[in-house]
């Protein structure tokens, strides 16, 4: 608070002008408080890394989504994200994800029953031959196509994310996804190891079943997805993703310009 000077006349010009600094000075300590103190909104302040909390409703959140089986009454059971690509129609998960393609739909931004972007019925999909003709974890990326809703594509409506390889072994790593028991997303971001040549690693607490296929994004672009050894992890608090390597990219084209 700024205190009030005294309104008693000082005779005094050097003491006014004292005064009128002083002014100044704890009006420009309040303003500089109020800018950099501790009592800001808390959807501004970052979580610490390695921490994982409910995912903010945001421009990041919407491209995300649940992959349902059948419809929204089927149960979610596992997690894609929205690419950026040529017909605006290519979502990214893990290869492990897309067993029954006709019977399985996409609503990103999903939340709390509701699925405010609509369902979208895959179409097509795009996994590589070491994942279809015998499940090489470091094949455990896939991507697939959409079929439009109202005449629009899903990227029309939520934005794309970029898709970036050749990401630093340390490079901090944000992942967002859907426990299959949770009706809202979880973010969590760390720092990433190389588990091997071929495997990135995160240390993210509560990423359990269900977050298969979620985007893993360094500076918004899409660097992996959690999968790849022992189908992402056998523990929630620690993930994987095959590292995004020249396969995916070709994968990521194909779907990109074929779909």
């Amino acid at each position: 608070m700024i205190q009030r000077l005294s309104s008693r006349p000082d005779r005094r010009p050097r003491a006014r002008a004292r005064g009128r600094r002083a002014s100044r000075l704890l009006l420009a300590l309040a303003v500089m408080t109020a800018l950099t103190g501790a009592d800001l909104p808390e959807a501004l302040a970052e979580p610490p890394l390695g921490v994982t909390r409910t995912a903010a409703n945001d421009a990041t959140s919407a491209r995300v989504g649940a992959l349902f089986a059948g419809g929204l009454d089927g149960g979610h059971f596992c997690t894609a994200s929205v690419v950026r690509s040529e017909d605006r129609d290519v979502i990214a998960t893990a290869a492990h994800c897309l067993g029954g393609l006709d019977t399985t739909y996409f609503a990103p931004g999903y939340r709390d029953g509701e699925a405010p972007y609509g369902l979208w019925k895959l179409t097509g999909l795009y996994v590589a031959p070491g994942w279809t003709d015998g499940e090489d974890p470091d094949a455990d990326i896939a991507f697939a196509t959409v079929a439009p809703v109202d005449g629009r594509q899903v990227e029309d409506l939520v934005g794309g994310f970029p898709v970036a390889a050749g990401q630093p072994a340390d490079a901090t790593v944000s992942v967002v996804g859907y426990p299959s028991r949770e009706e809202s997303p979880l973010y969590c971001a760390n720092t990433t190891t190389l588990f091997s040549g071929t495997q990135r690693r995160i240390e993210c607490p509560d990423l359990s079943g269900g977050t298969s296929g979620s985007p893993w994004l360094v500076d918004g672009a899409l660097a992996g997805v959690l999968g790849g050894y022992e189908g992402g992890g056998t523990v929630p608090e620690v993930s994987y993703s095959a590292v995004m390597g020249d396969q995916a990219l070709e994968l990521y084209r194909e779907a990109s310009t074929d779909g």
